[in-house]
């Protein structure tokens, strides 16, 4: 089967990234620092394997503890500032390639939320849809389902 290739770039253009896979899967995240990053009430992740995904260009990186225990390395443009991926010190093989950056963002379809008690009174989640009062437990175990519904 031949994989699909997704392309996108940061807001300047400097770092630019193709992603080489057969289905994007995404999810929304309400958390406070999710909300930071992006400068809006929520962010778009999506997870992928590191070895599928090609970046070129200057990244800057930011180390933050996560809930878990876990340090985040979330990487950006060191032009523009653009948030580009985090990656998680207890999933070295997986990153999460923040939605905006890619070229189609506008057809990713969320598959859950997460941090729904800190989302904006405004946002309306579709009832289908999963969603988890903080993240689910065991946050690799999970996406790791997310990638078995592709």
């Amino acid at each position: 089967m031949v994989k699909n290739i997704e392309s996108g770039s940061c807001q300047c253009g400097a770092v630019k990234l193709s992603v080489k896979t057969d289905k994007l899967v995404s999810y929304i995240c309400h958390c406070l620092e999710c909300k930071k990053q992006s400068a809006s009430a929520f962010a778009i992740s999506v997870p992928l394997v590191k070895n599928h995904v090609s970046i070129e260009g200057h990244l800057g990186v930011y180390h933050r503890p996560a809930k878990s225990g876990a340090m985040t390395s979330c990487y950006f443009c060191s032009s523009c500032g653009s948030r580009i991926y985090h990656q998680s010190s207890g999933s070295p093989d997986m990153i999460s390639l923040k939605g905006g950056v890619l070229d189609g963002v506008e057809n990713l379809e969320p598959v859950a939320h997460l941090w729904v008690k800190r989302k904006a009174a405004w946002v309306q989640i579709p009832p289908e849809i999963e969603t988890y009062k903080e993240q689910a437990e065991d946050l690799r175990a999970w996406r790791e389902v997310l990638f078995s519904r592709k």
